[in-house]
């Protein structure tokens, strides 16, 4: 069987053929990668790089993982996509697996994370007004500053980041945003058109951002006591990167609505889900939402997969172990190099020293020795190795960093 590939054995030259043709909407690190599996990356040179960004969670299982691939190659043979104008033999188990992990009733299959964020945006509007009782088209949802949700307009209507807004108004009403974390000024926002709080336990593109500890069980408590739906974003944070299935389960806390996505794909497909209780999800009927690949048989069929995987809890324990090992390396750091570092399972948010360079400088370093990471808001990179990564490989990757950030000024 011959393989086709754009690229060429010249990284330079592949690296330019796939921005000659390309929106420059990303800002890639010069590398080309052809192959990858596990925690490992290669390119069209042969070099290998340690993957310490793992898709933005999308990869928690690893590139290539053998369960997954299985799944999805016998199902490619089978039946990919009917449309959800049928039934196809993946959907229920697939829900079912879902619901169940949830501890929810119903689950609304999409494709990416922002087509969810929508989902739940609509079916919060709508709950709001046919279940609650507030006025039409006076619905408002809390959000919190320095927030990720997706780029659709409506979403970043309500970012307070300029290169995720700037430019593509004019942006939909409804949205009141509040510090994130500050839950006297959140239930100070609520009002008798409220319907719900949409939150991300723990703000990924912000740099690994932690509320303070007892703010989502308040968060919990404000919201059942006024009837706002409580939703959370999950679509980074859940899945296993915290050790715990989702993050809201740190807190013992179960929102109304979860939000998710990414790496219940396995890294394969793209599949998403917003996930509540029938009263929650019961608002929507036939014509009124959809998606034509929303819940196709390969993504349910990978995504059940996922979630069996997850319901053995062997992934959330090795994000715990390794987490620790994690934490205690990068806080090892502070003073040398890293100003602050924030992390919660195998993920985590490193601040580095504006004296020894920017985030993209120290992700530029990491890449000359075999390590992929990515910055975010200038100074901050984030860690997110898959799950699956071997504690010597894990150990190796913090020391390239730590020799990079140690070396003194990176030069510009």
């Amino acid at each position: 069987m011959t393989v086709v590939s754009d690229a060429t054995a010249d990284i330079r030259t592949a690296f330019a053929r796939a921005e000659e043709r390309t929106a420059h909407n990303y800002h890639p690190l010069p590398v080309v990668v052809e192959h990858a599996e596990g925690a490992w990356m290669t390119d069209v040179e042969g070099r290998r790089f340690l993957d310490l960004l793992a898709g933005y969670s999308a990869l928690n299982f690893g590139h290539g993982h053998p369960e997954l691939l299985r799944v999805a190659h016998e199902q490619l043979d089978r039946l990919t996509l009917t449309s959800r104008a049928f039934v196809h033999d993946q959907f229920a188990g697939f829900c079912a697996a879902l619901g169940d992990l949830c501890g929810k009733e119903l689950v609304l299959p999409m494709n990416t994370g922002a087509e969810a964020v929508e989902t739940a945006i609509k079916v919060a509007r709508k709950w709001g007004y046919e279940v609650k009782g507030v006025a039409a088209d006076r619905a408002k949802i809390i959000v919190a500053q320095g927030n990720f949700h997706g780029r659709t307009t409506t979403i970043v209507g309500f970012s307070d980041d300029p290169d995720a807004r700037d430019g593509f108004g004019p942006f939909a009403p409804g949205f009141v945003q509040v510090p994130y974390g500050d839950l006297a000024a959140l239930e100070a926002a609520i009002d008798e058109d409220t319907v719900a709080v949409l939150i991300e336990p723990i703000q990924g593109e912000g740099g690994v951002v932690l509320p303070p500890d007892g703010f989502l069980r308040g968060l919990r408590e404000v919201c059942t006591r006024t009837n706002v739906l409580m939703m959370a974003d999950e679509i980074q944070a859940g899945l296993g990167r915290t050790g715990r299935t989702f993050a809201c389960d740190h807190e013992d806390v179960v929102p109304d609505v979860y939000v998710l996505g990414k790496a219940l794909g396995g890294g394969i497909v793209p599949i998403s889900a917003v996930v509540a209780d029938r009263e929650v999800l019961g608002v929507l009927r036939p014509g009124q939402h959809g998606s034509t690949f929303g819940g196709n048989p390969l993504a349910c069929a990978v995504g059940r997969t996922v979630v069996d995987m997850l319901a053995t809890g062997e992934h959330q324990a090795r994000a715990t172990e390794l987490g620790v090992v994690l934490r205690e390396r990068l806080e090892s750091l502070v003073g040398h190099g890293v100003v602050a570092v924030r992390t919660r399972g195998l993920w985590a948010g490193v601040d580095i020293d504006p004296t020894v360079g920017s985030g993209r400088q120290v992700c530029e370093a990491l890449m000359a020795r075999g390590v992929l990471a990515k910055d975010t808001h200038g100074s901050t990179i984030r860690l997110a190795p898959p799950l699956v990564i071997s504690l010597e490989d894990l150990e190796w990757g913090l020391d390239q960093l730590a020799e990079v950030v140690g070396s003194g000024p990176l030069l510009g």
